[in-house]
């Protein structure tokens, strides 16, 4: 755990001052140059080095947990990972090559087997709903997209108080049925989740639920903190109903899918859990490794 690391002044100390002081860190910056980082800092590649103000290089991988809403969990089992950057003043920059946050389908567990057809539909679209959902490819993949930019907090994330990442996100159900267009969250009205690493306090029927910042590891110097079996939780945020489901006839589909996953859910029905692997590292390290 974080709190057991020692106060001396090493290289890892020398980091977190980073977290916690960085326009000491702005002084000393210099301008990126092109390349492609190697050793220990191979993971960065995508830090905006080509800005300025970015003092701190992040690569997060995601490789198990789970994302609730409403009646419908879906395990976490392909890695996501998460990169970019932090200014001197705590902003987050998204990646160089614009996949901040990858998009990547995770299986709904089910997928449509349990939707059936509204009873409101005429009876010859009930028949054609079924068939479909039947005969069909039933199969449902859902990718978490991002529609904002995240908001971190480093020193949260390492002390275990308040949040540290912050995602607005929109979650992209996916079936030949549902269309390319089936979204739950949108641009306008996105499901915020922020993330802890500490302990959470979510409305009923949510209990509190407890991440952790993981075990963490210094290399080269202390210019690259690595925190294995991270933790970020969060179990108080809400959802909107789905959107644009079946295409044309959305608004007849989209009352069937709110019906199956549970929507619109509101704050304590719904869970994120995200373990894996952070990695801090200085820019100017990173830069230097090209």
């Amino acid at each position: 755990m974080v709190r057991q690391v020692s106060a001396r002044r090493s290289g890892l100390v020398r980091l977190l001052a980073a977290v916690v002081a960085p326009m000491a860190a702005l002084v000393l910056a210099a301008p990126a140059m092109a390349g492609t980082p190697t050793g220990v800092f191979a993971n960065f590649t995508q830090c905006p080095l080509s800005n300025p103000t970015v003092i701190t290089c992040i690569y997060g991988r995601t490789t198990s947990g789970e994302f609730a809403i409403g009646s419908t969990s879906v395990p976490l089992t392909k890695a996501t990972t998460l990169q970019g950057g932090v200014t001197g003043d705590g902003v987050f920059v998204g990646a160089t090559d614009g996949e901040t946050l990858s998009k990547t389908p995770q299986t709904v567990p089910g997928g449509l087997l349990k939707i059936v057809a509204p009873s409101f539909l005429p009876g010859f679209l009930q028949t054609l709903f079924n068939e479909f959902i039947n005969k069909g490819i039933t199969g449902v993949t859902a990718t978490t997209e991002l529609v904002g930019n995240p908001t971190i907090n480093l020193l949260a994330a390492l002390t275990r108080q308040g949040a540290a990442l912050s995602l607005p996100v929109r979650v992209h159900l996916e079936n030949a049925f549902l269309g390319g267009g089936c979204y739950v969250g949108s641009t306008a009205h996105p499901v915020t989740v922020e993330l802890t690493t500490g302990a959470t306090s979510p409305p009923p029927p949510n209990t509190p639920i407890t991440g952790s910042p993981g075990e963490p590891e210094s290399k080269d110097a202390g210019e690259l903190l690595i925190l294995r079996k991270n933790s970020l939780v969060n179990n108080s945020f809400s959802a909107p109903g789905a959107e644009g489901c079946g295409g044309l006839f959305s608004f007849l589909i989209d009352p069937a899918v709110d019906a199956e996953i549970g929507l619109p859910s509101a704050a304590g029905h719904n869970t994120a859990i995200l373990n894996g692997t952070q990695e801090l590292a200085g820019a100017r390290a990173v830069e230097a490794s090209e």
